[in-house]
């Protein structure tokens, strides 16, 4: 089992959520976070004041999957996020000890 995290712009989550579920992903986590990386954020100007914005809003999301579909995962992620602009995010990997859904108990695969 493994888990991707991905850091999209917010407004790729529709195309992101579609593509993923085209490709039978059942459910993911979607939080609305704020960062930055290279883009390093922007100044705005409000009210005749200039002020820097440091932290830009991004959508994370979770997924938790079968080793197997993890490529194709990330390769619909990236094709369905991506715009070639600065900011476009980034997806981490990682493995997953256990999975245990509360409701019937069942662990592994089967709780995913």
């Amino acid at each position: 089992m493994k888990k991707i995290e991905a850091l999209i712009k917010p407004f790729k989550l529709s195309e992101v959520k579609e593509k993923l579920i085209g490709m039978g992903i059942q459910g993911m986590t979607v939080t609305e976070v704020k960062g930055f990386g290279r883009q390093k954020g922007h100044t705005e100007l409000y009210r005749g004041t200039e002020y820097t914005i440091d932290f830009l809003p991004k959508l994370k999301l979770e997924i938790v999957l079968p080793q197997e579909l993890v490529e194709k995962a990330v390769d619909t992620i990236i094709s369905a996020a991506h715009t070639g602009q600065i900011g476009d995010g980034k997806i981490f990997v990682s493995p997953i000890e256990e999975t245990i859904r509360i409701r019937t108990k069942e662990r592994g695969r089967e709780a995913v």
